[in-house]
């Protein structure tokens, strides 16, 4: 019986890394799913889906060699693969503030208490090490509106993060 897993990868970041995973996974008769892979802070992290007919154990131990000869840490967990479930994201949200501690924190819990559904989100740090600035990029959908949004998010103001929120034309075309 074959099985859906999600197989997550995380180490310093080198060339040959995606190409000599998925072609062991290939050479296994897996198949591969929805993948996200970036590099961060010189680190490469990757969340892959993977359909397989090897139980997890087996599937573990065909990656374990190729794991530890790139030094990175491996993990399997077996997953429900709801491929095409793909909803929409209608609202774009930027944020921006000194860097410290607790902006993500802060941000998402206003956000989530005004129902809206985080379906991607990224950060980077810029300035520079005297006045850093830590920038936040979230896609969703809000449920409640995006008024709803906006007055969960006008305290945060008050800390200087500066929040944007816009809603996205999702019937493009």
């Amino acid at each position: 019986m074959s099985q859906w897993y999600m197989l997550t990868l995380v180490g310093q970041d080198r060339p040959g890394i995606v190409s000599q995973l998925t072609q062991v996974l290939y050479e296994a008769g897996c198949n591969l799913g929805e993948a996200s892979m970036i590099r961060l802070a010189g680190n490469f992290t990757t969340m892959l889906m993977v359909h397989s007919a090897l139980p997890q154990r087996d599937l573990e131990s065909l990656l374990k060699p190729l794991a530890d000869r790139l030094d990175v840490r491996l993990h399997v967990d077996a997953i429900a693969g709801s491929l095409h479930d793909h909803p929409a994201s209608d609202v774009r949200i930027t944020v921006y503030g000194a860097d410290r501690a607790g902006i993500v924190a802060r941000v998402t819990s206003a956000l989530a208490e005004a129902g809206f559904n985080i379906l991607d989100l990224e950060s980077t740090v810029g300035g520079n090490e005297q006045s850093p600035i830590y920038m936040m990029y979230i896609e969703g959908q809000a449920a409640q509106g995006l008024d709803e949004l906006r007055d969960a998010v006008r305290p945060l103001a008050d800390e200087d993060i500066d929040i944007t929120i816009e809603a996205v034309d999702i019937m493009v075309g």
